[in-house]
């Protein structure tokens, strides 16, 4: 059986196709959660009512701060 040749229009549609299923499958992953960010937001908030940070952070490393306000642990 011969290999079947994409010309023309069956070009278009099979590329157009490709195209349009990739993007399918990065709608749930990539842009619905950016377009509706208050559902993410609340499921976790939900999932970190537990978590204290300062406990968890490793290395004695700071918690994650501002880094535009000036450090209270430091003098000036």
């Amino acid at each position: 059986m011969a290999p079947i040749r994409l010309q023309g229009k069956n070009y278009a549609l099979f590329i157009g196709g490709l195209v349009g299923l990739i993007g399918l499958a990065c709608y749930p992953i990539i842009i619905h959660p950016m377009m509706n960010p208050e559902e993410y937001k609340k499921i976790q908030k939900i999932n970190r009512a537990n978590v204290r940070q300062d406990e968890i952070q490793p290395g004695n490393m700071r918690v994650w701060s501002d880094p535009f306000k000036p450090r209270e642990d430091k003098p000036n």
